[in-house]
């Protein structure tokens, strides 16, 4: 081919406009473009496409329909050369905050999110859904989120307002039903004349008003037939979204932008004229990239050219997996040719005994033909697709269906292919054809030679995939587990095919492809010979099958990945579910056939999404406690709200990157250079040697800002690299070349213990005899519970931005911080300069959960260290999997126990050892464990009491803040151990806590009593018991559990009350500062930072209230330490109570100045009252203070209230588990919170939802692995480690607010109280649902050994806790434990 065939420009079109670029950068990925043109809609929060932050709309033009393709794609892995003759849409391209999209005031409206920072990537992956789709189906729009990830909502929210543009939505406004159904919402109001709900208003957010005459509701006080919709007698939550929703209009596609023109002729090749589309190949100039030469062929005659030239070259049509190699593995591929523009690679067409597959057809595409072959063919000669099919519906999240294909997917050769297994059952076939057009036959069983190595050659690539028609009397079926059912990477997955002789049922062909087992997927010939030429429906042969799979698939205790056992069990499993499902279409009369219905999960179709919100009407005040929208929620959905990030370079600015320890524990023998400074780019290296100041930081001075002698766990920072270029900075990193001598390394704190690796204090608290207690007791049970370790996964990574001022040592610091003060005072120290001329500015944070309390401080510190010694702004940003191995997480506890009791279950007395596992340094690990050990007793009296605490020192990062602080931990310990005392007890769980709930006026362990007017649990647990009706649901659930056999249901519910205070005296105090202009409006600054919790439109609200203002006057700008001094971290759920107060305080002395000439001049608007008050030289500025009241308890003589007061809550779970894998479904959930009065009920339910979501995922999904060789961490990123995505929602999910009776004598803001972590322990309630379905297998088993059931439970831990047949004959023999294993849990 000559050059004047090829093109080295690339032309597309971003949100309408062309755009031409001359000198591709091969290395640079789509989204590192779009936001170096300032699209930062499009966020980085992982990497590797496993969170759909960045996801954006990709159109291409199908020549062989004539029509635009629009799909979701993940910015993040789409090489910028692969977008010639696309349009690219961004959320900046629907619309602004003052013009929005539907879609974006929808979301908006209804609260669907919180801190923002995935809000646009669920706006695209919703728009794509309805560019091609107008009216889709409810089921639709819930799975379009599948590679959608949400730390902050709980999802219910986003669902919610996504639905209200189903087929069967009213389009000008529709609710979400209990029934998870949109229902049209009644047109004529609620039955008085001139109803709200039928006004009309010109666009903005709502903003509640003023109760109308004398607090009667929205309607004048007239008779409506249902209650005004703003009365107490109808629920607000309902109310309050009819307002929203009158906003809305009709989704009109039709007014959507249309597919440019030109690029439809584009793509027809009818531009000659203009810019002519032609083949690509474009040679990267810079020294340093990674691609040197690349090229895009048009046709399979061109490619075949190239790859005959370039044999070696790399082979490019996704980039799912190329793209991770390239981020993380930093694979260099000099040579790529990307082969997604060549039409015969995707062609499918019906040949001789089946249908061809071009081999290069998206995944996508590839479930949309499978879906067309099967109506077209029949269930005979479909079952083979139909299995692929139902593969995919797994395959990872839709952003990666969309570009993934189905030969990258086989030529990766992973060995947990999700599809892979399903192609070789099938007996499928591949057509290789190498660059002289040689072609080739290889049958998939001959394709995989060894661990990612396969049968082609040099120069060879794979054109085509055969896959037969199934015959008569022959089934295929794929399954696949997984630690998340949705966009996960398999556990194992399988195909199994099986054809019988209809007459005799002898087995005459047999096909059991397995993934997951082996270093490559493999074909298992024992089970298939164990029943090849035997009666399919004997029984014995199914225990022969199972058997031989056993022996054939029998993982060694230290097998890659783990899980040996899981593993295994999970092979005969599979074969049971098919041996029955098979069976049972066969028309075989067998007894597993029975059972068909409990075993063909995926033949389901999912349940839709339900559920209630509900809490009364707020008619007393203008506009405290009412839902109001999140003030930034326009900006989040239209991608204008702003993080550290989307910061634009100041000046000549730099980027900064970490040099990681290499070993957990050992000396730094020596740190070279050399290397990294003589690399394109690199500006400096700093080491502990340049610190100008204090090389140590936190509050116990006991961790060095970067190490001198010493590392302590994997991946500490060691060295600074500064560099022109973020990739600069990062391979400049890489090449720092430091020498260690290895020392002794403790990861886990069941080691900690053994090895007395103890920070020096103890905690101790006493209360009774117990002694005593324990002799008189019917029953004294000893035990031990495990806390599990959790990852904050906030979808913005830590990073801070340093701008030297180069004058008097004065930094400006942006940083993505909870503690602005912290920041500001550690940079201080670190570079030696007085705190005043450091000034840390916090707009807003994506996400924190307490994460960025301490541990972002060091990051804060590393910025400003570069800016000092380079006089420039340096730029820091973690990338994914550094923030996850350095950052620190919730730290694992394990609890040591003995409880007393009666034998009617009346709780004697406890005795605890609470063992913290801390990390390598101090951080904040002694607060953790203080309020771990005032939170062990949850909702319990305990008479007597003693509770010991120690923290572990291990070579693990510094174990810091998580939403909770240690409470969730301490609280699933005492859980634990009352769960197995009622089982020791044989009685029902929820009748031991309930006899012994708190009554009011009781005292705690740490001596705080209870007051009467305020303690609620025991009104709450018997409102929800009785709203729920739990005895008919137990009576259901058992019911249930005695007809299914390999399903079973649980159901539980718990108390907690979580208490609200610092543990810290002098944090409990907050301030503000607020303005009035002469104009009218209002600044407002304060101590807390807003992560998405709604501080900030808490404390508007709180303002607008004390001022008596529209909110719409009142402003918050930022948190910034220059506003705010000494501020206390944004933690502890006191932020509310802290800064409200101080900002009532500042606006109240406002409103008293301005008192006067309100009363002079009554009709006239604020503005012209506030701009007469400066003339007559009114103060118009206020500062405000707040410090809490009546509390500070001390450790040493246990005296002193600890807690202003507690926020409580309830919840009960009900659950189905599958007892043959492990997976369960979380059927409802329905929770009642005491919040006090709320200041904004919508957004404290917001708070519940996705609190109970964390404690969800703590406690039954996700698991943080470390490796015991070398103490890598082995889950950094969402490739491996699980939160709960959209589809993981409880079907049913019920919140309600606990209605004061009665003032409840709180002296908070507004009588309200916190709510940002006490929800989180609820999740629990899922895990012990959890349980209580195991021990309904391990009856049905005749196991009857005492559960004590792991945590978190995964799907691994119930399967083998349900200790059938299947994982007695899979157990590793307790002799062959040897070695170290795979992973472990610190």
């Amino acid at each position: 081919m000559t050059n004047s065939q090829f093109s080295s420009s690339v032309l597309f079109y971003l949100n309408g406009s062309r755009r031409v670029i001359d000198d591709v950068d091969l290395d640079m990925t789509l989204l590192q473009y779009l936001r170096s043109t300032g699209m930062t809609s499009v966020k980085l929060g992982c990497g590797e496409g496993g969170c759909g932050a960045c996801t954006v709309m990709v159109s291409s033009y199908d020549t062989a329909t004539n029509k635009p393709r629009h799909y979701a794609a993940n910015a993040c892995l789409f090489p910028l050369y692969a977008v010639d003759g696309l349009h690219i849409v961004t959320v900046e391209g629907l619309g602004t905050s003052s013009s929005p999209h539907q879609i974006q005031l929808r979301l908006a409206s209804l609260h669907s999110f919180q801190c923002g920072f995935c809000t646009a990537g669920f706006v695209m992956s919703l728009y794509v859904l309805l560019r091609n789709n107008p009216q889709p189906s409810e089921l639709e729009i819930e799975e379009c989120f599948d590679g959608n990830l949400c730390r902050c909502t709980g999802y219910r929210p986003i669902l919610d307002a996504a639905k209200t543009f189903a087929k069967d939505a009213w389009k000008s406004g529709s609710l979400i039903g209990p029934d998870g159904l949109v229902n049209v919402a009644q047109a004529n109001g609620c039955g008085v004349k001139d109803c709200c709900q039928l006004q009309t208003n010109e666009f903005s957010l709502p903003e509640p008003a003023a109760s109308r005459t004398n607090g009667a509701g929205c309607c004048r006080g007239g008779s409506a037939k249902l209650g005004c919709c703003k009365s107490a007698t109808v629920n607000g939550a309902e109310a309050e979204k009819i307002e929203a929703m009158k906003q809305f209009r009709p989704y009109d596609e039709t007014q959507e932008p249309i597919f440019p023109p030109f690029l439809a002729r584009y793509a027809r090749g009818e531009t000659t004229d203009e810019h002519c589309r032609l083949a690509l190949m474009i040679r990267n100039r810079r020294v340093d990239a990674q691609c040197k030469l690349f090229y895009r062929p048009l046709s399979l005659k061109q490619l075949l050219a190239i790859i005959s030239e370039h044999p070696e070259a790399k082979i490019v049509a996704g980039s799912s997996e190329i793209g991770i190699e390239k981020t993380f593995k930093h694979s260099e591929f000099p040579v790529q040719v990307y082969v997604s523009d060549v039409p015969e690679l995707r062609q499918v067409e019906e040949v001789a005994g089946g249908i061809s597959f071009g081999a290069n057809i998206t995944l996508a595409r590839f479930n949309s033909a499978l879906q067309q072959l099967s109506e077209q063919h029949g269930l005979v000669k479909s079952q083979g697709f139909a299995a692929l099919k139902n593969a995919l519906k797994f395959f990872a999240g839709n952003q990666i269906r969309n570009v993934a294909t189905l030969a990258g997917n086989i030529a990766t050769a992973s060995p947990i292919s999700d599809l892979n297994p399903v192609l070789l059952a099938t007996g499928a076939v591949l057509t290789l054809v190498s660059g002289s057009g040689a072609e080739r036959q290889v049958p998939m069983s001959e394709f995989f030679l060894s661990y990612r190595r396969t049968a082609l050659q040099p120069g060879e690539i794979l054109r085509s995939v055969f896959v037969p028609f199934s015959r008569p009397y022959e089934i295929v079926r794929s399954f696949k587990q997984a630690k998340r059912k949705d966009d996960d990477i398999a556990i194992v997955t399988c195909g199994m095919r099986v054809r019988i002789d209809p007459k005799s049922r002898i087995v005459e062909e047999a096909a059991f492809g397995f993934g997951g087992m082996a270093p490559t997927t493999i074909l298992a010939k024992e089970p298939a010979a164990a029943c090849k030429g035997k009666t399919w429906g004997d029984s014995a042969v199914l225990k022969q099958m199972m058997a031989a799979c056993q022996q054939e698939l029998q993982l060694p205790y230290t097998v890659p990945g783990g899980m040996a056992e899981y593993r295994t069990a999970l092979t005969c499993s599979f074969i049971l579910k098919f041996w029955a499902i098979s069976s049972f279409h066969l028309g075989i009369d067998c007894e597993e056939a029975k059972f068909v219905a409990e075993m063909d999960l995926d033949a389901e179709e999912r349940a839709l999404v339900k559920g209630q919100q509900a809490y009364d009407s707020v008619t007393d005040r203008m506009v405290v406690g009412k839902g109001v929208a999140h003030l930034s929620a326009l900006k989040h959905t239209t991608g204008e709200a702003r993080y550290v990030d989307d910061m634009p370079p100041v000046g000549d600015e730099l980027h900064m990157a970490m040099v990681p320890s290499a070993r957990a524990h050992a000396r730094i023998v020596s740190i070279d250079s050399s290397q990294a400074l003589a690399a394109p780019g690199v500006v400096k290296v700093l080491t502990s040697s340049d610190i100008p100041a204090a090389n140590v930081w936190n509050i116990f001075h006991d961790e060095e800002i970067l190490p001198t002698n010493t590392v302590h766990h994997m991946a500490q920072p060691v060295a600074l690299v500064i560099a022109r270029t973020r990739k600069q900075a990062q391979a400049g990193a890489r090449l720092v070349q430091v020498e260690y001598e290895d020392l002794p390394a403790i990861l886990t704190v069941q080691d900690a213990i053994a090895k007395e690796s103890w920070f020096p204090e103890v905690r101790q608290l006493k209360n009774g005899d117990v002694d005593a207690a324990f002799a008189s007791a019917d029953v004294v049970l000893s035990g031990e519970s495990y806390s599990p370790v959790q990852e904050h996964f906030y979808l913005e990574t830590m990073g801070a931005i340093a701008v030297p001022k180069n004058e008097d040592g004065e930094i400006d610091l942006y940083a993505s911080t909870q503690n602005p003060t912290e920041a500001q005072m550690v940079c201080a120290e670190v570079l030696g300069v007085p705190a005043a001329r450091i000034v840390c500015h916090v707009k807003r944070m994506g996400g924190g959960f307490g994460g960025k309390e301490s541990r972002s401080s060091l990051i804060a510190a590393f910025a400003a260290l570069g800016a000092h010694h380079t006089k420039q702004s340096v730029r820091l940003m973690l990338d994914r999997d550094m923030d996850m191995m350095i950052s620190g997480q919730r730290g694992s506890f394990l609890g040591r126990w003995t409880c007393a009791a009666t034998r009617d279950g009346r709780l004697l007395g406890m005795r605890m050892h609470l063992f913290a596992n801390g990390g390598f340094s101090h951080d904040l690990s002694l607060g953790v464990l203080d309020r771990a050990m005032s939170h062990v007793d949850n909702c319990f009296r305990f008479p007597a009491t003693e509770i010991i605490g120690r923290i572990c020192q291990t070579n693990t990062q510094s174990v810091t803040a998580f939403r909770g602080f240690g409470g969730p931990e301490s609280m699933i310990i005492c859980m634990s151990m009352l769960s197995e005392l009622a089982q020791h007890l044989d009685m029902p769980f929820e009748q031991l806590q309930r006899i012994n709930l708190y009554e009011p006026n009781d005292v705690t362990p740490f001596s705080q009593k209870l007051e009467g007017q305020d303690w609620n649990v025991p009104r709450m647990w018997d409102e929800l018991s009785a709203e729920v009706q739990y005895d008919k649901l137990r009576r259901e659930v058992d019911e249930f559990n005695a007809c299914s056999r390999y399903r079973k249901r649980g159901l539980a519910i718990i108390p907690t009350k979580f208490g609200i205070s610092f543990g810290v005296k002098h944090l409990n105090q907050g301030m503000a500062l607020v303005h009035v202009y002469m104009d009218g409006s209002v600044l407002v600054a304060h101590g807390g930072t807003e992560m998405g919790q709604g501080l900030h439109t808490k404390m508007a609200q709180i303002a607008a209230e004390t001022l008596q203002l529209p909110l719409s006057t009142i402003f918050i700008s930022e948190t910034a330490t220059n506003t705010a001094a000494n501020t206390s971290p944004t933690a502890a759920s006191a932020s509310s109570d802290l800064n409200g107060f101080a900002v009532y305080n500042a606006c109240k002395k406002l409103a008293d100045r301005l008192r006067p000439y309100r009363e002079q001049m009554p009709n006239e608007p604020f503005s012209k009252i506030a701009k007469t008050a400066y003339l007559d030289r009114c103060d118009l500025s206020a500062t405000g203070h707040y410090a809490t009241p009546d509390i500070g308890f001390d450790w040493q003589t246990q005296q002193g209230q600890l807690f202003f007061y507690f926020t409580q809550g309830c919840a009960v779970a009900m659950v189905e588990l599958d007892l043959l894998t492990g997976t369960h479904t979380a059927l409802r959930t329905d929770i009642k919170m005491d919040v006090g009065r709320s200041l904004n009920k919508a957004i404290d339910i917001g708070q519940i939802e996705g609190a109970f979501t964390q404690g969800y995922g703590m406690y039954a999904m996700e698991e943080y692995l470390y490796s015991p060789k070398d103490g890598r961490l082995l889950t950094a990123g969402p490739g491996n480690y699980k939160i709960p995505s959209a589809l993981d929602c409880p079907r049913e999910l019920n919140i309600s607010l606990l209605e004061p009776k009665e003032p409840n004598g709180l002296k908070t803001i507004f009588s309200s109280k916190g709510i940002g972590e006490p929800p989180l322990f609820l999740g629990a309630s899922v895990y012990f649902a959890l349980k209580d379905a195991v021990l309904a297998a391990r009856k049905q088993m005749n196991v009857k050994q005492l559960l004590r059931l792991e945590c978190p439970a995964t799907p691994e831990v119930l399967r083998l806790a349900c200790e059938d047949e299947i994982v007695e004959m899979t157990r590793v023999p307790k002799e062959q434990k040897q070695g170290m294993p795979f992973a472990v849990r610190i």
